[in-house]
Order: structure tokens, then sequence, then C-alpha cells
């Protein structure tokens, strides 16, 4: 055997080894969020509302917690070059600098939520009914705010770490646990003679609460039983108290200003697509948050090779090894390639009965019919993209990661504005086919907007509005793609 063939077979075994388990428990991280919309759909005779009170509630944490992505992100790319070093001190600071950094601001968080909400729906346009079932979900789902945080540096330096195995029992633990208590606390329970009615719409919020505190917990039994021992062994006090001293903690804080600013144009364009689907009825809002989770569906998978990207490429960068990391990169993308090519052909043949799954009104079923073009589009560039944000985050380039999402931005803006001036121009002209009022068009997906009360006019927007988030994702991946022989 060749000496190319066992580099190949080792390169492959690694990213295999990281990638597996990260895919594991990312499986089940969709199937909570269907399972939210799910048990929203069948709560109440209107599902829409409740799915779009489930979607908006959603957009406010994740416009709080994708602030702090830092904590995952940044962690993971130090304490894998740290890894790389044999530096296991070092190692040690970095995870308790990110936990003191969690929970400072997930104390921060629950002190400002009603400013929050408040500032929220200044900005976010929805109906009365959604505005306050997503006011309900927040404020019980808040209560889980350290336990997030706190969750997202566990997870960047068990990563960093080589450590895929504890994050993914952690992940699904949580998980697990949010299927199972939202739709115990929700929709109730009847085991013999015992029975347990159920809170309601406010019970999804809460059984993701007790799912945060347990993934916590057992991310801190993994800690102890795994690295006490060989990474924080010999630490004192003192070596506590001085972590957030010192050139590291100021280069910690240099590299998160820049994922900081990624964060905020992440959060800039799903604000984006949530509220601009809003702006359309709360049909087109449950529409667009339903294929927002199919589309992302393949991300979960692809993420486990963008993990191993980044935990590899940041141990060999950390160890000095070029050549090592060259050769990751180019695996990890034929791995996340494959991704994309299954999951066109799952969009293409199970399309349909996903969307059955997610939600038993035939009226959001119909209209998400008329987006399904567009799953067959994402996986490619969206594999791209996810894969080299892993891998630059390994090399802990966060200049370019910042730019990437900056030139990102701009490409959601810049479709999503073009778009839709032709779209107001063709209306004003009375187009029969862009038109807002006139009569009903034969074909399938305007057929399904006026039997459901939604127009035309929405629909096509809608569709710019596919055409925006696909824009952003072709622009990241050409930006990384071009930027990748500097790095």
């Amino acid at each position: 055997m060749t000496g190319s063939s066992v580099l190949m077979k080792q390169i492959n075994r690694d990213i295999l080894k990281l990638a597996v388990p990260s895919i594991l428990a990312n499986i089940t991280v969709p199937l909570v969020g269907m399972a939210d919309i799910a048990v929203a759909g069948h709560l109440d005779s209107d599902s829409a509302a409740m799915i779009g009170g489930i979607a908006v509630g959603s957009m406010l944490f994740d416009l709080l917690y994708w602030n702090f992505s830092f904590l995952r992100v940044g962690t993971g790319g130090l304490a894998a070059q740290a890894y790389g070093r044999g530096d296991m001190r070092e190692c040690a600071r970095i995870f308790l600098r990110a936990a003191g950094i969690a929970l400072a601001c997930a104390l921060l968080l629950i002190a400002v939520q009603w400013v929050f909400v408040s500032m929220a729906f200044a900005v976010v346009d929805c109906t009365d009914q959604v505005r306050e079932l997503a006011s309900m979900y927040f404020f019980v789902r808040i209560w889980a705010a350290p336990a997030t945080l706190g969750l997202m540096a566990f997870k960047g330096w068990f990563i960093g770490m080589q450590d895929s195995v504890s994050p993914m029992l952690t992940d699904l633990v949580v998980n697990g646990m949010n299927v199972f208590m939202s739709i115990v606390l929700a929709l109730g329970i009847s085991v013999g003679s015992f029975r347990y009615e159920g809170i309601g719409f406010a019970g999804i919020a809460a059984g993701t609460v007790m799912a945060q505190w347990t993934g916590l917990l057992s991310a801190v039994i993994m800690l102890l039983v795994r690295y006490r021992r060989r990474v924080f062994s010999g630490m004192s006090l003192a070596d506590v108290a001085g972590v957030f001293r010192g050139e590291q903690t100021r280069r910690f804080f240099v590299m998160n200003s820049d994922l900081f600013v990624r964060s905020l144009c992440f959060i800039a364009i799903y604000i984006g697509f949530t509220t601009i689907s809003a702006r359309y009825g709360d049909l087109l809002l449950a529409t667009g948050s339903i294929m927002m989770k199919l589309l992302l569906l393949f991300s979960y998978f692809t993420d486990g090779f963008a993990y191993a990207g980044e935990a590899l490429t940041g141990r060999y960068v950390g160890a000095g090894d070029k050549g090592m990391m060259r050769s990751t990169v180019r695996w990890t993308f034929l791995w996340s390639m494959g991704i994309a090519l299954v999951f066109m052909v799952i969009y293409r043949f199970a399309g349909m009965m996903m969307l059955g799954v997610m939600t038993s009104d035939m009226a959001v079923i119909d209209m998400a019919r008329c987006y399904m073009p567009w799953l067959l589009m994402m996986p490619l560039v969206g594999c791209a993209a996810f894969t080299w944000d892993g891998i630059y985050i390994g090399a802990t380039a966060s200049k370019d990661i910042r730019n990437a999402m900056l030139w990102a931005v701009a490409a959601f803006v810049c479709t999503w504005g073009i778009g839709i001036h032709v779209l107001n121009a063709a209306n004003t002209s009375g187009d029969a086919v862009y038109g807002m009022s006139g009569a009903c068009s034969s074909g399938e997906c305007f057929a399904a907007a006026c039997s459901s009360g939604a127009t035309r006019y929405g629909i096509l927007a809608m569709h710019i509005l596919m055409g925006a988030y696909f824009a952003h994702l072709l622009a990241r991946t050409v930006y990384l793609s071009l930027r990748y022989r500097r790095l």
C-alpha cells in the first residue's frame, strides 16, 4: 500500500470519526423543529396562527442567540489549535473563558427580556394573534438562556478537542427531551388510569426549557468524566481568575468581534426572511417557516463534515502541518458534496411527504407545493457554504468569515430589492400575470392562492424571497472559494 493511500485512509477515518457522531446528533435537531410545528399545527383549528407563533417566537430567540454564536465558533477554532500544539493548559483556559462569558451574557438576556420583546415587535410585522402567541412562547423559554449559551461553549470546546461523541450525546439528550416534553406538556398524556391534559401552546416552550437544562447537566458530567484529570488537573483558583488576562484573551475578543458581525449578518437575513413573509399573512408566514425548515434539513448532515473540517483544520494549523490541512479540506468537500447530491434526490421524491409530516393544514401544504423546486437547487451551494465556514473557523480566519457574510447580506438585499421592484412595476402596469387583484389564473399555485385567500402578488413575492435566500448562500460560497488560496 502506497504512502498516499495510507494518508487518504487516515484522513477519511479522522473525518468520519468526527462527522458521523455529529450527523447522528444533528438528525434529531430538525425533528425538534418539526415536532414543535407539528404540535402547534394540531393544537387548534387555526393552525396557521399557531405555526406562525412558533416561527416568530423562534425567530426572537435566534435574534438573541445568534449574537452569541461566537461562544461555539470561536471556542472551537481556538481549542482545536491549542490541541494541535499539545497545550492542555491553554485548552482549559479557553473553556473557562467561554463558560464565564456564557453565564454573564445569559444573565444579561434575562434582565432585558421585556425591553427586547418590545423593541422586536416594533420591527416585526405580524397579526395580533401571532404576536400574542410568540410573546407567550418567548417569556417561558427565556429561562433556558443560561443552559443554552452554556451548551454553545461546551459544544465548541468538545469539537476543538477532536471529540464529537460528547456533543453528540448532549444533543441527543437535549433534542430527545425537547420532543418528548413539548408533546407531553402541550398535548398531555394518558397512561392507564393516569391522565394529564397538558397546558397547550405554552407547553412547547416549557418542554424546551426542561430539555436545555437537562442537556447542560449531561455536558457537565461528561466534562468531569473525560477531561477533569487530562485537562483541568493542577488548575488553581489563581489560574481560573487569570483566564481573562493576557494575549490569548485579547485574541479571543478580537476574533469574536468579527464573529459577532457575522452573527448580525445571519440575523439580518433571517429577520428579513421571516418579517417579509409575515407581510403577506399567516398562511404565507407558515409556508415560509416550513420551507425554511425543509431547506435547512440537509445542513444538519453537512454540518457534521463542517465540524470535522473545523476540528481537523484547527488541529493541523496548530501543529503547523499545511499538507494535512490541504488534504483535510479536499476530502471534507468530497464528502459534503456527496451529501448535497443525496438530498437533491430526497427532496425530489419525498418532498411532498415531508410537507404532510409538518402540518395537517391542507391550505399550508398546497401553498408550500409552489416552492418545492427551490429545494432542488439549495443543497449544492448550501453544502459548500457550510463546509467553508467550518474550515475557516478551524483556521480562525475570522475576517474572511465576516467579509463573506457581509457580501451575503448584500446579495440577499439586492436580489430582494430588484425582484420586488420588478414585481411592483408589473403590478402597477396592470399585467395579468403579476396583478394582485385580477381574475384567478389557472396555474396550480395561483389556484391554491385563490382558494386560501392569499394573493398572486404574495405568492410571487415569496418566490423572490426564496431567490434572495439562494443568492446569499451563493455569495458565501463564491467569496470563500476565492479566498481559500490565500488562506
